[in-house]
């Protein structure tokens, strides 16, 4: 799949937004990958999931679980995990941090593969995978779909993104003109 085959994808499913976006980081940016959107469709889901799986070093395919960060990650992560043929698993923050719940486990040592929808920044990637480590796990490697920070953000593990972009995102007092003149909207699954 080409980059351009990619963003068709997204574009078809009225996925890739232009507006004022807040970002999970609180980031602000005028572009948005709405991953929801573009795996509501099982089939197009499997699609891209097959062509990340496809750029993925063999380490990282040879893992006993798939753990993504709730809530975007959940989606891609289960899928990244069916065609693995592994567990699926999601971390999710009840308290504020990123946890093991509803009787998910892993074994110590267990090599995992950490699973997001976009990184930005790395943040919520690099909490999850301290979440997993506190479980026992061992990250061997990190994907995602959309990789906005175009290779800069470190997760701590290599990650192998579907697609990679330069979106430029800026801090809330940092915009320029054209995007603080557009109302912002937040619309990411976490406050």
């Amino acid at each position: 799949m080409t980059d351009d085959d990619i963003l068709s994808e997204f574009r078809a499913a009225d996925a890739l937004l232009e507006g004022h976006f807040i970002l999970s980081s609180g980031l602000r940016s005028a572009k948005y990958l709405q991953c929801a959107r573009v795996l509501m469709n099982p089939a197009r889901a499997a699609r891209l999931v097959a062509a990340l799986i496809a750029k993925l070093p063999a380490a990282a395919r040879a893992v006993d679980a798939v753990v993504s960060p709730a809530m975007g990650g959940v989606i891609v992560g289960y899928e990244v995990a069916r065609q693995l043929g592994v567990a699926s698993m999601f971390v999710e923050r009840p308290t504020g941090t990123f946890e093991l719940r509803r009787g998910f486990a892993l074994a110590a040592g267990a090599k995992v593969l950490m699973v997001e929808d976009v990184v930005t920044t790395g943040l919520s990637s690099r909490e999850a995978i301290a979440a997993i480590h506190a479980a026992g796990g061992e990250v061997v490697a990190a994907a995602c779909l959309v990789d906005r920070s175009d290779g800069a953000a470190d997760v701590g593990v290599p990650l192998t993104s579907l697609l990679r972009l330069a979106v430029p995102s800026y801090a809330a007092d940092a915009l320029p003109p054209e995007l603080a003149a557009l109302p912002a909207v937040k619309p990411g699954s976490r406050a």
